[in-house]
């Protein structure tokens, strides 16, 4: 899915997750949702989104590019009216239980 394809609907928790498919951590070359970085999206009415992220881990250099991607790209759907994002520590990032089967296939992450 890409940004145009929700300039004429309202923003819904599903849409903006599958958006946020399209934010890419640099170091690893895998999107933020399969990566399990993607703790939570909210939607308001009016269309203010509020998401909720982590990281790999608290010293991870990328979290304001991260963040700045999040925002840049929601931002650019015009039904989306405001957009908060939180960095949260808990429960920390677990490869094992976050990333997705197919996240785990690309990055060669066989146990």
């Amino acid at each position: 899915m890409h940004v145009i394809e929700l300039l004429s609907g309202e923003p819904t928790e599903d849409s903006v997750t599958e958006l946020l498919r399209e934010v890419i951590d640099p170091e690893l070359g895998v999107n933020i949702v399969d990566l399990g970085l993607l703790r939570g999206v909210a939607v308001a009415p009016g269309g203010a989104v509020r998401v909720v992220t982590t990281l790999t881990t608290p010293a991870c250099p990328l979290g304001p590019y991260i963040t700045e991607q999040i925002t840049d790209l929601l931002s650019q759907v015009t039904t989306i009216t405001d957009v908060e994002v939180e960095v949260v520590w808990s429960p920390p990032w677990d490869p094992d239980r976050d990333m997705t089967e197919d996240a785990k296939q690309l990055l060669g992450w066989h146990r």
